[in-house]
């Protein structure tokens, strides 16, 4: 019996992405306050790419296991920067586009080692081993970039609208915010509850990005991506 989300053959992929995906995601809202003036998250040793700082060992095994999980987070005093609406608004945003760009530079990478024949001259064990890293680099950083952009709190998208509403709306959310956090994680826990709320937004936005990766195949060769994963994984 398999208690994991994902395929435990993949495990050492999943495990190895997720590592990548977490620490480049805090470091990029550490990085991001300290170059700000906040030393909250430098002083706290979080300005760094090593994976012991930023991965929590229970926020990680959930997520493979339920398929939902988190990093430690970082801690960010917004009355240390210049201008705190702003800069409070591209710390919290850094963090799902470093996963953007992650997934991103992923599929490039699939395609140059396609256009340049180095995945033929591979032999087969390494061509299975590029595309099922490939293929979970590029889905579970999508997925935690539009993940992390709803507006509910932990999340980075409540911090973002938190950021853009009047003074007056921000102390009422901070208000209703244990509710909003309560709600969430019912929704993330209870599969019912899931199927029709977050998997269905989740599932229109990758909708979305396949719809632009497709256009962009017509710029790239018409290079299929679906086509190349597959020849991957059987």
């Amino acid at each position: 019996m398999n208690f994991l989300w994902y395929p435990l053959d993949d495990l050492p992929f999943i495990f190895l992405v997720l590592v990548i995906a977490f620490t480049v995601h805090e470091f990029a809202h550490a990085y991001s306050a300290y170059k700000f003036g906040d030393r909250t998250a430098y002083d706290a040793g979080r300005v760094t790419l090593n994976p012991r700082v930023h991965l929590d060992v229970l926020g990680t095994i959930l997520l493979l296991v339920a398929g939902f999980g988190w990093a430690k987070p970082v801690m960010v005093n917004r009355g240390n920067f210049k201008y705190p609406r702003l800069m409070g608004i591209i710390v919290s945003a850094v963090g799902p586009l470093s996963n953007l760009l992650i997934a991103v530079l992923g599929i490039a990478a699939v395609y140059i080692l396609n256009q340049t024949g180095a995945i033929d001259a591979a032999s087969h064990g390494v061509q299975q081993a590029i595309g099922h890293f490939s293929y979970y680099l590029i889905r579970i950083n999508l997925l935690l970039f539009l993940f992390n952009l709803i507006p509910v709190p932990p999340l980075d998208g409540y911090r973002i609208i938190q950021d853009l509403v009047p003074v007056r709306t921000r102390i009422k959310m901070d208000e209703h915010a244990q509710w909003g956090m309560f709600l969430f994680l019912l929704i993330i826990f209870i599969p019912s509850l899931r199927q029709h709320t977050l998997d269905p937004l989740l599932g229109y936005w990758q909708n979305i990005f396949v719809y632009c990766v497709n256009k962009l195949e017509l710029i790239f060769n018409s290079v299929d991506w679906v086509k190349i994963w597959t020849d991957f994984l059987i």
